[in-house]
């Protein structure tokens, strides 16, 4: 079968487009405000501050001394990052003109995320400065196009982080990345990312070699998935099985952007397995994997997937799979939203927009009333509309 050539498992109704982008700009515009307006608040009351509540309602006292999930944070600067290339795109703020832009506010995210770090980028977790660098650098080009370059802040992430990258992908185990400075698991979720980091600052041949450890020592063959790791105990080697939604993403973001056929042909395969194990049984629904952390999983998927189905190189069939996969998960999150004009009065502290972890349970059953709303699944939304708005 040749790339172009549509498989007989997709349905000639998946090729239809499944909503207009102007309707997922909105979307993505009415989340956006959603989670900037609520969970955005300033440290420590500091001017030219903003960094997210990990939860609302929220306890600020101990939003300084408890968990604030520094990957969180990378991937909310990640969504002001989208938000701010439709801002750029059609010249209209996302929360209006006497606002912030989402720039902006991306900008001051970054600077607040190494105050509240303690004043530096790097942490101890490998897969978390991926993350933060991958977003700083398309918040750099952001930045480029709209003529605010601001490269002192940004060079400052990458002098910051990108040894910390290179140091934590060695030679042990055969390659790959190490999650944390423990030094003892090497994982998908670590690897993958850093893959794709290097492979879009020129350093392609070690993005190349990373990518080739994960599909010699991670890559499923009978489900065609990335799985979770290696553990390195006393010079015991365990493989950690489990298959996460999120992983698959930055694995067919790195294959996209290194390109060449073979990772192009194992980027189509990675796009039918993900439809074909990870969606909901009957739907092209992507599966949900709770809160926590895992309230980020699905719409990290989706990002990629929307490359996917952008990425004329792939063919028909493979782009209509991705494109189906994003509007119709994005579709699920917006039909089970909770909007405030259907909660009882006196919800001040509930976002004015709430949206489920999973994308077939209402947000009025996952998040009912007195529950705290979870920072991760309202970025998970965001990133899903965002995701949607570029098809």
């Amino acid at each position: 079968m040749s790339e172009h050539e549509q498989p007989d498992h997709v349905p000639a109704s998946n090729l239809r487009p499944t909503g207009l982008a102007s309707d997922w700009a909105s979307r993505a515009d009415d989340s956006a405000r959603a989670v900037t307006r609520s969970f955005g608040h300033r440290l420590l009351f500091l001017p030219g501050t903003h960094i997210g509540s990990v939860a609302l309602p929220s306890n600020r006292l101990w939003g300084l001394v408890g968990p604030w999930h520094y990957w969180w944070q990378a991937h909310y600067v990640d969504c002001l990052v989208d938000a701010g290339r439709r801002e750029l795109a059609t010249g209209v703020r996302f929360d209006g003109g006497s606002r912030p832009s989402a720039g902006s506010l991306a900008s001051q995210l970054v600077g607040t995320i190494r105050m509240r770090n303690f004043f530096r980028f790097v942490n101890s977790y490998y897969d978390d400065m991926a993350w933060l660098a991958l977003s700083a650098l398309r918040l750099e080009e952001l930045a480029r196009d709209a003529g605010k370059p601001g490269q002192k802040r940004y060079e400052t992430v990458r002098r910051s982080l990108t040894p910390q990258l290179e140091s934590a992908s060695t030679d042990d185990l055969g390659g790959g990345t190490f999650w944390s400075t423990k030094r003892d698991f090497k994982n998908t979720p670590a690897t993958a990312p850093v893959a794709l980091y290097f492979a879009r600052t020129a350093h392609r041949s070690r993005a190349q070699s990373l990518v080739d450890w994960l599909n010699a020592n991670l890559l499923d063959p009978q489900l065609g998935l990335y799985q979770d790791g290696l553990h390195l105990k006393k010079g015991q080697t365990t493989l950690e099985d489990r298959i996460y939604t999120y992983n698959q993403g930055p694995v067919l973001g790195a294959l996209l952007e290194l390109g060449g056929e073979h990772n192009r042909h194992r980027a189509r395969q990675l796009v039918e397995a993900v439809n074909r194990e990870l969606t909901v049984p009957g739907t092209h629904v992507i599966r949900g994997e709770g809160s926590g952390d895992g309230g980020l999983f699905t719409g990290i998927l989706l990002r990629y997937l929307a490359l996917a189905a952008r990425d004329e190189r792939l063919g028909r069939a493979t782009r209509s799979i991705a494109r189906t996969l994003v509007h119709d998960t994005a579709e699920a999150f917006w039909d089970g939203r909770n909007d405030a004009a259907d909660r009882p009065q006196g919800h001040k502290h509930v976002p004015s927009l709430v949206f489920s972890p999973d994308p077939l349970r209402p947000a009025k059953q996952t998040y009912p009333d007195g529950v705290a709303v979870e920072l991760s699944t309202q970025l998970q939304a965001w990133m899903a509309f965002e995701a949607a708005a570029t098809l």
